[in-house]
């Protein structure tokens, strides 16, 4: 039976040895209030981001109860990407970070001082949780949830040999009445040639794919894989995904797929 890409067998006399091959540390997964790391080698191509993996409300943070239509929307998170960054994560070996907090108490794909970090309105409705905040309140959560979480994913870039950091985000089927007919949308700002490829392989798998749809990185929108790309010299991507598509395991291991031929590709 062949040994995975990492391993090795080692024989000595009569004894085998299996060791791995990469010269670069392994994560370990593990699981913090405020994020969560997903195992694996710090020398893959991707490292992935998840910051609106989940839609948990963290033990000492408070969800106002006029509010709780908007559990399970994609206002609290984007359905399906937990799941399929679990998927490239195992696929490739690759390490990530999730954030564990819904993005109704703040959203770290912004920045700090962008006006949408605590969204104050949903489906034509205030979202109360996030109205007349107090300053203490703002700096509880942003000291509680969203600093960690991109501190997590720093400290572990410091290390990561990664050439890209790539994002995972879900888009609603519907906008405004009208259907979406793109099932997949590659976001970026300065990766021209990167996204290409990536368009390319994922349009090979059989997905209609959008550049800079329905988001466009060129306008700020892929803020936590761009700015933290450029701290540490890597590119910024991020993937959206269209919802329905999203919770199918049979399409995500097509998104697999079409990733692990866009990775094999790179140099």
């Amino acid at each position: 039976m062949p040994l995975p890409a990492r391993l090795t067998l080692i024989v000595y006399g009569e004894e085998a040895t299996i060791i791995p091959m990469s010269k670069h540390p392994r994560v370990d997964s593990s699981i913090h209030d405020a994020y969560e790391i997903l195992g694996g080698f710090l020398d893959t191509k991707l490292f992935l981001t998840a910051e609106h993996a989940e839609e948990r409300v963290p033990e000492g943070f408070h969800f106002r109860p006029e509010d709780e239509r908007l559990r399970g929307t994609h206002w609290a998170y984007d359905l399906g990407v937990s799941e399929l960054t679990r998927e490239l994560s195992e696929a490739l070996e690759a390490p990530g970070v999730l954030a564990r907090f819904t993005r109704l108490l703040v959203d770290p794909n912004r920045a700090e001082d962008e006006d949408e970090l605590f969204r104050t309105e949903a489906e034509g409705a205030p979202i109360l949780t996030n109205v007349d905040l107090s300053e203490a309140e703002r700096e509880r959560r942003l000291t509680g949830l969203y600093r960690p979480y991109h501190e997590a994913i720093d400290t572990l870039l410091e290390r990561s040999t990664a050439p890209i950091v790539f994002s995972v985000h879900s888009f609603t089927p519907v906008y405004e009445g009208k259907p979406r007919e793109m099932e997949l949308g590659v976001l970026f700002n300065r990766e021209i040639e990167l996204a290409e490829r990536l368009r390319h392989h994922l349009e090979e798998a059989g997905f209609i794919v959008a550049m800079n749809e329905p988001y466009s990185g060129a306008l700020g929108l892929i803020y936590s894989a761009e700015s933290h790309a450029d701290r540490h010299g890597k590119h910024a991507l991020e993937l959206e995904i269209r919802q329905d598509l999203a919770v199918d395991p049979r399409a995500r291991a097509k998104v697999v797929a079409g990733i692990e031929s866009f990775i094999a590709e790179l140099p």
